[in-house]
């Protein structure tokens, strides 16, 4: 793929930013519950939190980039991350945790949906010269994000060993090279994308019936992968009685998108329009929910225990793989004229909202004390309603 240097740097861009990110995240859960001591409803609410504080802002993020320019927005968030990341390696209550995963989040809302709003620009563009469909450079796009989750859990396990303060601090300093790297690199100015000074575009986008329609999909889509964080780790330690496994379960997760992504993609795209793409996903992430289900009552444990999770990553893995980058192709169609950070940014919002509310509700649901297999039944089900809120026509 001949992609130009702006793109390079947009892709490398989510490499470096997931590699610091996922160093600290899958490990949040069991800090949390076992050196703080939170409840698990109160887990899956900051969980939910840190989702929505990032998702939920993606739209002043993505609006902020529209009107400045996504190097001002880019470099802020770089800096308020490293800050987060620091704050929370010190936190030890409930609310200084509130506090840090706050910051963290709002620190990608400012620089994820600049990034992810200026590659779908440039992925069209791309199109448009005839080099290939669009979701191949966002495939991309995605296969670097994974490649930096594949490393990141790795990295982050090993400094576990240590202490999870040093694990956040080295997520920081992961940021401190990134925001270097972009204040040198990244350009003042990029042709092609005015910045837009008239308002009105938030009203415009809440009669948009076709893209609320795919933010609501798409958020469904969210809660069911936000599980890898709160149902998977629990079902982790119940299985072997530790965490170690979940490092390895999340390097299968990114090993297959950083190998599989592009010809899956590839494969698809010749096939299937971009509603039935996502329907495929969704059915597969229904799937791995399904596995597990099945599994539990069995209550196996060791090794053996470990194949149901195993499954559903796997099942989750390329659900992901198909909706993920078409949900983002998708959007440059939907969105009004100059306002694709806006509509970026608004996907985002949307699906962090319906975290926020349903990953509490999912904390409720593994501590009632249901059958072994109910919670996760439930979930199942979460993936097959977003088929049915897909807009009609893609």
């Amino acid at each position: 793929m001949r992609l130009s240097p702006l793109l390079r740097l947009l892709i490398l861009t989510q490499l470096a930013f997931n590699v610091g990110f996922f160093a600290v995240l899958p490990f949040l859960s069991e800090h949390l519950g076992q050196t703080i001591g939170m409840a698990g409803w109160l887990v899956g609410f900051v969980l939910g939190l840190r989702t929505f504080s990032q998702q939920g802002l993606f739209v002043v993020g993505g609006a902020l980039a529209d009107r400045y320019g996504i190097r001002p927005v880019v470099l802020a968030g770089c800096a308020l991350r490293i800050a987060g990341f620091a704050w929370l390696g010190y936190a030890d209550s409930t609310a200084t945790v509130i506090g840090a995963v706050l910051l963290i989040g709002f620190a990608a809302a400012l620089f994820s949906p600049a990034v992810e709003s200026e590659v779908a620009r440039q992925a069209v563009v791309w199109e448009e010269q005839g080099n290939g469909s669009r979701t191949r450079v966002l495939a991309l796009f995605t296969v670097a994000g994974q490649a930096g989750a594949f490393v990141g859990p790795l990295l982050g396990g090993l400094l576990l060993s240590v202490d999870f303060r040093v694990v956040c601090l080295v997520g920081a300093g992961i940021f401190v090279l990134v925001l270097a790297g972009h204040a040198l690199l990244l350009p003042q100015r990029i042709p092609g994308r005015e910045r837009i000074r008239a308002k009105g575009g938030v009203r415009t986008l809440l009669r948009n019936r076709r893209f609320l329609a795919l933010c609501s999909a798409y958020g469904a889509y969210l809660l069911a992968y936000n599980q890898l964080y709160l149902a998977l780790p629990d079902e982790v330690e119940r299985a072997t009685g530790s965490q170690t496994a979940l490092a390895w379960l999340f390097a299968l997760s990114s090993l297959l998108v950083v190998t599989a992504q592009l010809p899956v993609t590839r494969w698809v795209g010749d096939r299937l329009a971009l509603r039935r793409s996502m329907i495929v996903g969704m059915l597969l992430i229904s799937a791995g929910f399904a596995v597990v289900a099945l599994a539990r009552p069995a209550a196996w444990t060791g090794t053996v225990g470990l194949l149901p999770a195993a499954g559903f990553v796997v099942l989750l893995t390329f659900g992901q793989m198909l909706v993920a980058p078409v949900a983002r192709a998708w959007v440059p169609d939907l969105a009004d004229e100059g306002r694709l950070g806006l509509y970026t940014g608004a996907l985002s919002s949307v699906s962090g909202l319906i975290v926020l509310v349903g990953s509490s509700l999912t904390g409720t649901l593994l501590d009632t004390g249901l059958p072994a297999a109910v919670p996760w039944l439930v979930l199942a089900a979460v993936p097959l309603a977003a088929i049915a809120v897909l807009p009609r026509r893609a």
